[in-house]
């Protein structure tokens, strides 16, 4: 099978994070290029991907994806705390379309997940190994299977199918 993961500059904050590391993030602050990726995702990964976003976003995205989607949480034990708001952002919002279907799968995963944000990683954003290991396991990834991460950054997602297939589960 052939999936994707996604982790593009969150809707808003592409310039702000990314605009010195990456010339074409600005794009990313425009609803119109997130469109383009949930299409793209859908187009090219019909078995099933992965989109990591931010919770402000998530009204927007709802609009964009397919019915069949499902909305998963990653909660943050550790996470940015913003001093300004009154109401912290501890969770980031996963989209989950199609995956590898198994009944009675076991052990089975549920559609969250809780560790520490990724720390001195090198990129904001980054996401810590549990978390890759997690989007592995939502889409029931098989040694075989092909994942393409789109926005590869610190390189984790490669880790964790590296590790997947090391484990020979």
């Amino acid at each position: 099978m052939k999936f994707a993961y996604a982790d593009p500059p969150y809707l808003g904050l592409a310039k702000r994070f990314y605009g010195d590391l990456h010339p074409q993030a600005a794009a990313y602050d425009k609803k119109e290029k997130h469109t383009e990726l949930v299409n793209r995702l859908m187009d090219e990964f019909p078995d099933g991907w992965a989109l990591s976003l931010h919770a402000p976003s998530l009204h927007f995205y709802a609009t964009i994806i397919p019915k069949k989607a499902r909305i998963c949480a990653w909660t943050k034990t550790v996470h940015q705390l913003w001093w300004d708001k009154a109401v912290q952002y501890g969770w980031e919002p996963v989209i989950l379309y199609g995956g590898r279907k198994e009944h009675h799968r076991r052990p089975m995963v549920r559609d969250w997940m809780s560790c520490p944000r990724a720390q001195r990683k090198g990129l904001r954003g980054s996401k810590p190994d549990k978390f890759n290991d997690w989007i592995l396991d939502l889409l029931n990834y098989k040694i075989g299977d092909e994942v393409v991460d789109l926005f590869p950054g610190t390189n984790g997602m490669a880790e964790a199918i590296a590790r997947k297939n090391a484990s020979g589960l």
